[in-house]
């Protein structure tokens, strides 16, 4: 069994507390996992606040901090594949996926390490005599991040990579549920040469760890990565340390089909977009909205495809579609299925948790149309497709905002103004034409709603983890008149 460490102050500790990590396709331990409580929590937090204001750290150039984390991009690139094997073996998803997706990373990493030295003051032109004032942009400070089980890597570059490039120091928290590959990404850190204290790496439970790590009061901001529920328990955290947050969360975006698109193509982005990564991400396209006259055949097409699917070991590099990440996400997905069937929903494919070991379930397309269906409304974070037809442009806008959150959108048709006129109308943070799923270092994402609020990627994100200071400075050499004597 293997065994994993925090990494607290440029060392690997033992959390106050050990846990056992499951693998998903076996449904068996296999992995002893750090369990970090409060007081493992103030000492990375305090290891943190030294290292931003007292040591190497501190006094490094912009250019300096770029360099060490082009170092570490040229680490993640070259141990991708044993990173990718950790996050499949702790976390079911497909190894097929990680190894892509790992080895992205290290560009995320590479991005923010040529914007470290582009963070740029400015100069104001004061309406005041004799004046000089300037705008620095300093680091927000220590930086609580909160990182989910899925795609735990990149959804901790999008964090780590800026922060690092604006000159923060950090408390990283991975899940509880599949902290393997952060852990070991902690390695990397070390053999980088980032100083001790400036990247903290732990993991535990909510209620003794993340509470403890987002209401500390030497945290400046909180960084977090999930579902709203936990969202508002940061946010109440916060008011306790007054740290800013951002908060990227869940969705139920829309995945918009006119009669006029290519099917083929959209149907292939369709199947990517809910079933890719066992329908466990966040920008899921979990919501079809399908022009009617075209609804059948789409439909057919996507239950074809669907069903051709090879489930299997997510070691395994033929699979596509591997195991949920944990039982109680397996169990939660089955009970929303029933509840969406007893609403009135119809089972396209799948539908039926299968027998025997392992956090398996099926790609399942629902018929929602002319239902209320929780299955429209609620985040299933699973393979489950749910669908309603429309006739008219209007009617598909409105079903497509027709939802408390707004992270991301998808529209196929080949008519240009339409797409206009829907990429404007959609309130959602993120809008896919003709495409779906694509990301880029350069480009920012974030939502609207429930789904959150603060953007990362981009030169955005970057700035996000700075403040402003405001320096003024008198120019004159006359002495500063007396304030009390009337002239």
């Amino acid at each position: 069994m293997q065994r994993f460490q925090c990494y607290i102050d440029g060392e690997f500790l033992d959390g106050e507390a050990r846990y056992r990590s499951i693998d998903p396709a076996t449904g068996k331990d296999w992995a002893d996992m750090p369990e970090a409580r409060e007081g493992d929590v103030d000492s990375a937090v305090n290891a943190a606040e030294k290292a931003l204001y007292d040591g190497p750290w501190a006094k490094m150039t912009a250019t300096q901090r770029g360099k060490l984390l082009y170092k570490l991009a040229d680490l993640v690139a070259a141990n991708a594949p044993k990173l990718a094997e950790l996050e499949t073996r702790d976390t079911g998803k497909i190894i097929r996926e990680t190894s892509a997706q790992i080895a992205y990373v290290a560009d995320y990493y590479r991005y923010y390490a040529g914007i470290a030295d582009k963070i740029e003051g400015s100069y104001l032109p004061i309406d005041k005599q004799d004046m000089d004032v300037w705008l620095r942009r300093e680091p927000i400070g220590v930086v609580a991040m909160v990182v989910p089980w899925n795609s735990q890597l990149f959804l901790s570059a999008v964090k780590i990579g800026p922060a690092l490039a604006a000159g923060c120091t950090m408390v990283v928290k991975a899940s509880e549920d599949g902290p393997a590959p952060l852990l070991e990404f902690a390695r990397l850190i070390h053999e980088a040469g980032f100083p001790a204290g400036v990247v903290n790496i732990i993991t535990g439970f909510g209620a003794s760890c993340g509470a403890a790590l987002s209401r500390h009061p030497k945290v400046a901001h909180v960084a977090f990565t999930g579902g709203p529920e936990t969202a508002r328990h940061i946010v109440r955290n916060s008011a306790e340390n007054l740290a800013s947050t951002s908060l990227e969360l869940g969705g139920k975006s829309p995945f918009i089909v006119f009669a006029d698109a290519d099917l083929e193509s959209a149907a292939n982005a369709q199947v990517a977009g809910i079933f890719a990564a066992t329908g466990q991400s966040c920008v899921a396209g979990s919501r079809l909205i399908v022009e009617r006259s075209i609804k059948d055949r789409f439909l057919s097409l996507l239950k074809d495809k669907a069903e051709a699917i090879r489930i299997g070991s997510p070691l395994d590099m033929a699979t596509e579609v591997g195991p949920l990440a944990t039982r109680r996400q397996q169990d939660h997905v089955a009970a929303l299925i029933h509840k969406s069937v007893q609403s009135g929903a119809r089972i396209i494919t799948g539908g039926q948790m299968p027998d025997g070991k392992g956090f398996y379930f099926p790609p399942t397309i629902l018929d929602c149309d002319g239902v209320a269906s929780p299955s429209l409304a609620e985040e299933f974070f699973g393979p489950v497709l749910s669908v309603v037809a429309f006739d008219t442009e209007a009617e598909a806008l409105r079903l497509a905002n027709d939802t408390r959150y707004g992270l991301a959108s998808g529209v196929f048709t080949q008519n240009l103004t339409r797409a206009h006129r829907l990429m404007k109308g959609i309130r959602a943070g993120i809008v896919w034409v003709n495409t779906y799923r694509a990301v880029s270092p350069i480009a920012p994402f974030g939502g609207f709603g429930l789904s959150g609020h603060g953007r990362e990627g981009g030169l955005a994100a970057a700035l996000d983890y700075t403040r402003t200071k405001t320096i003024w400075l008198r120019t004159s050499d006359d002495p500063i008149p007396d304030p009390f004597v009337m002239r």
